[in-house]
């Protein structure tokens, strides 16, 4: 008997480089992953419909002509504005990955706390504070939240950064406040014992609001995160590891995600 593998769809956009390391994740995590340019699906060949997690991956994504993400953005909330909510409203999840998060956020799937302002943007992603690209490792931490892709993950995520615009920021104190009592805030930078960056650099690379390095929406099956999980996925690509070092790898955060969407599914 065949068991099925959930389906994951890969976004490509013109200058998205980081579409073929997502998707070895998320085969490694158990799921069928296929790369999908924007245009392939604005041509009906691929149906979102057809998948059972939609991942936004990162990249210079239409070379951040316009900002970071704002391009990929406006297709999401143009071209397959329709799509994408159904996406969304099913339950499905989804994973916007460095400049997907910042498509995310500039789209309006991660803009809001759950307190009924959702016409109201009061979050972005702009400039790191020492105002140069930041690339670097850094350590992850998940803190309890409505997150889907987070549930559960007791362990560390060491991974890398690589952004321009990576700093997360809020409209105002009180909105960072809404964000964390609503369960949104889902991982925060992290020094080696796991305790907060305190905005300390080099653990909080940015300069993010509360060290916030990820949040999802009120559902909690839409996690945007600045960080490259994906580029952790085997013990061989720790920097280290010819040193013997290992673990905290990101795989579990994509195979909780594929084991969500399988529940959802039913694949």
């Amino acid at each position: 008997m065949t068991t099925l593998r959930p389906r994951a769809l890969i976004l490509h956009a013109p200058g998205t480089n980081r579409d073929a390391e997502a998707a070895l994740a998320f085969r490694q995590a158990g799921a069928d992953a296929e790369i999908v340019p924007l245009n392939v699906l604005r041509a009906g060949q691929r149906r979102m419909h057809d998948y059972a997690i939609l991942v936004v991956p990162g990249g210079f994504s239409h070379a951040d002509a316009l900002g970071a993400g704002k391009l990929l953005a406006l297709d999401l909330r143009t071209y397959f504005a329709e799509e994408v909510a159904a996406f969304v409203a099913s339950g499905r999840p989804v994973i916007g990955i460095c400049n997907g998060f910042q498509a995310l956020v500039k789209a309006g799937l991660l803009r809001w706390a759950d307190n009924g302002a959702r016409d109201t943007i009061n979050v972005t992603l702009t400039f790191n504070a020492a105002g140069r690209f930041e690339c670097r490792w850094v350590t992850l931490a998940a803190v309890p939240s409505r997150c889907f892709w987070t549930a559960g993950l007791d362990e560390l995520i060491y991974c890398p950064v690589a952004h321009g615009e990576g700093r997360f920021i809020t409209k105002n104190p009180q909105a960072a406040e809404a964000l964390q009592a609503a369960g949104q805030v889902a991982l925060v930078y992290a020094g080696p014992d796991g305790q907060p960056a305190g905005g300390a650099y080099p653990e909080n690379p940015n300069g993010s609001t509360a060290d916030i390095a990820g949040i999802c929406n009120p559902a909690g099956n839409v996690l945007g995160l600045m960080p490259h999980p994906e580029d952790h996925v085997s013990r061989y690509q720790h920097p280290r590891w010819m040193r013997g070092e290992a673990g905290q790898m990101g795989l579990p955060l994509f195979e909780n995600g594929v084991r969500y969407a399988a529940q959802v599914t039913g694949w």
